[in-house]
């Protein structure tokens, strides 16, 4: 059995037991287990192989699998500890990625974006890295710097997905930094050192007010009201720009919006992305900002 094989089955426990499903028996979970395995084109394993990998994922994951009496279910068990880190969905995001190769019968239906990122082998070592606390040092391309690449050494905290990319969360000295993981190469983790982590970080709150990954405390945070057509507020209402959207006028004539959050670039881009029927309506500041962009993208072209 291979190294990702075995990555991908302690996944597909982890997602069973955490799902809403009930197991209160080791042979309903375990059959659930080889449905999803069989699925995949891997072989069953028996009830002691699905016990030896409880304790590799708790190695491997820092989760604690085993039948919870009081709740008469298969569960994690609860240490006390605030993990901010949400590390199921990163769990469900690596396995979907790593399902999806060429060899994998989900190809058959599930039709994943051509230009997805090679980068799974790295996700999963930065994952060691954070739960086993140990230094790492690696070569990062800056695309904002003339000296594109290099050399970081940090300590490892997070990883946060955004905008469909992955990006690290390292404290490099005493300053929380962040990095895009396809950015990251030539990875070496120190497992002779360890540090310990800060886990009075915030991270909600660290990302609440911005956009995206980019979160620049020195910009002010902004009212921000847009208007589009009833037909773009569909889209937008099933998928939000960002968790302070708030609905004001939305009927035949009119998707009205206000959001509150700091302008990045990002932002600005984002809204770009849907402009067939934006009218900025505040704050003036955006609406010029928006302005400007048609103003020049338009010069271009009749150049």
């Amino acid at each position: 059995m291979s190294q990702l094989e075995s990555i991908k089955r302690l996944l597909v426990i982890i997602s069973k037991v955490r799902s809403n499903r009930k197991y209160s028996s080791q042979q309903e979970l375990l059959n659930d287990v080889n449905d999803s395995l069989s699925l995949r084109g891997y072989n069953e394993i028996s009830g002691k192989t699905l016990e030896r990998d409880f304790k590799l994922i708790e190695e491997a994951f820092g989760l604690t699998l085993g039948f919870d009496a009081r709740r008469g279910r298969y569960a994690v068990k609860e240490d006390g500890s605030n993990r901010q880190e949400r590390l199921e969905e990163l769990l469900f995001n690596f396995d979907l990625l790593n399902e999806l190769d060429s060899n994998s019968p989900l190809r058959s239906y599930v039709l994943a974006e051509h230009h997805r990122p090679p980068h799974s082998s790295i996700m999963f070592l930065l994952l060691m890295a954070i739960r086993k606390q140990h230094p790492i040092q690696f070569t990062y391309e800056d695309y904002r710097k003339a000296t594109a690449y290099q050399v970081e050494c940090a300590y490892p905290h997070y990883l946060k997905e955004s905008q469909g990319r992955w990006y690290l969360l390292a404290f490099n000295n005493s300053t929380l930094k962040t990095y895009a993981v396809e950015r990251i190469t030539a990875l070496s983790i120190f497992e002779s050192e360890t540090f310990t982590r800060r886990m009075t970080i915030d991270v909600a709150e660290l990302f609440r007010d911005c956009y995206g990954i980019w979160n620049d405390e020195r910009m002010p945070i902004e009212d921000i009201e847009l208007s589009y057509s009833p037909l773009d507020g569909r889209f937008i209402k099933s998928l939000p720009l960002h968790p302070s959207q708030q609905i004001l006028v939305d009927n035949d004539q009119e998707f009205r919006i206000a959001l509150r959050l700091r302008i990045t670039n990002d932002f600005v881009m984002a809204l770009l992305a849907r402009s067939t029927s934006l009218t900025v309506l505040k704050p003036e500041s955006l609406r010029n900002r928006v302005r400007d962009v048609y103003r020049e993208a338009l010069r271009r072209h009749e150049e």
